[in-house]
């Protein structure tokens, strides 16, 4: 009799310590907890701590609440410009209603994984190969728009971050990108280099106007470069002609057209600053000033071919167009004719000039002689 009592007190002590394993439930900072009384889920959570429930028909189940870290595996697609290109990245999410992720999906982690890779290939479609490449932070935006769209309301979860880890390209476009970038780096290479040649160009011939005007200045830097020279500890030395010899045969050269310089030219030798070179390159930009017209002086008149006072010319019978003819002169003389044929000029009379004043002459003699007759 007493065994029996014993065994059924140890009964009931094992039956209480069951009911209350069952009914007492801990729920950790980071979950909360759901309750089913048989089958059916009780409105609101169970927040952190300890809980009791009914230790027959209630079943507690907890949901994580913390940020999850999952990655996408990697995902090949073709870009909007037809590149080939694999892209795999990392999302960032959380439970927000704990009802919604349990209830209505069955495993979200796994819905979440699936419409990850289903958005990763969409917006690689629908970005080119340069976004994908420099414009990260919208490409991630509009990835994390297109996951967090069905999941958030339906499920219960939000996306909090959505990264792209990694973009593989085609080694045939790596070198294409490879061979752009370093002629890219050439082209900068070259402006510098053609800048700084403009520059000390300037430089110098703004140096040069300078010992122009003083001429002693271009000796004395003859003689520092003589001295540089002789640094060298050459067994040569080229000494080069003076400039002061060379300046007296400058003066006693006759002076040729266009060989002075004008004042224009001497001001824009004088500039030689920043705003020079911005205002050249400004000029050059927007086709630069038209070129000056050619001047072509004026060339003297040809001369004309002097008569021969030998000659005999032919008498004109009719004068020019638009010239008058001039009258016979009766009563002239011989001799005036004479005199007249001797102030002409030897290069400056024309053939017929010279038989229009001898033609008077020989109408004259004819009279005479019809009158000795």
């Amino acid at each position: 009799m007493v065994g029996t009592l014993v065994v059924i007190l140890v009964i009931l002590v094992v039956a209480g310590l069951v009911a209350t394993g069952r009914a007492l439930r801990v729920v950790q900072q980071y979950e909360q907890g759901i309750v089913f009384r048989f089958g059916k889920v009780l409105p609101g959570t169970r927040g952190p701590g300890l809980h009791a429930i009914r230790p027959f028909g209630d079943r507690m189940q907890k949901v994580n609440m913390q940020i999850v870290a999952m990655a996408v595996p990697a995902q090949e697609g073709i870009t909007r410009d037809n590149v080939s290109v694999r892209v795999d990245a990392v999302v960032y999410f959380r439970v927000v209603d704990p009802i919604k992720a349990t209830v209505n999906v069955q495993n979200y982690i796994f819905a979440v994984s699936q419409q990850a890779q289903t958005s990763l290939r969409s917006i690689i479609g629908q970005s080119e190969m340069d976004q994908l490449l420099a414009e990260r932070a919208t490409v991630n935006k509009e990835l994390r728009r297109i996951i967090d769209e069905p999941t958030e309301g339906p499920w219960g979860i939000r996306v909090e971050r959505v990264e792209i880890k990694d973009v593989s390209l085609p080694e045939g476009m790596k070198r294409s990108m490879s061979r752009q970038a370093e002629a890219e780096r050439e082209r900068r290479a070259r402006i510098i280099t053609a800048d700084g040649e403009y520059q000390a160009s300037k430089r110098l011939a703004a140096a040069a106007n300078v010992m122009a005007r003083d001429p002693a200045a271009l000796q004395l830097r003859l003689l520092q470069t003589v001295v540089e020279v002789a640094a060298e500890r050459n067994s040569t030395l080229v000494m080069p002609i003076p400039v002061e010899l060379l300046r007296f045969f400058d003066k006693m050269a006759p002076a040729t057209p266009g060989s002075e310089k004008s004042a224009a030219d001497s001001a824009s030798m004088a500039d030689f600053g920043d705003e020079a070179v911005a205002e050249a390159e400004a000029g050059a930009e927007l086709g630069g000033a038209p070129a000056a017209h050619l001047q072509i002086p004026d060339l003297p008149p040809i001369p004309e071919i002097a008569a021969d006072p030998g000659d005999a010319a032919p008498a004109v019978d009719a004068a020019p167009p638009g010239v008058s003819a001039a009258p016979a002169d009766t009563d002239a003389v011989p001799g005036q004719d004479a005199r007249a044929s001797q102030r002409r000029p030897a290069g400056g009379q024309r053939r017929s000039a010279a038989g229009q004043r001898r033609t008077p002459a020989s109408q004259r003699a004819k009279p005479a002689a019809g009158q000795d007759g």
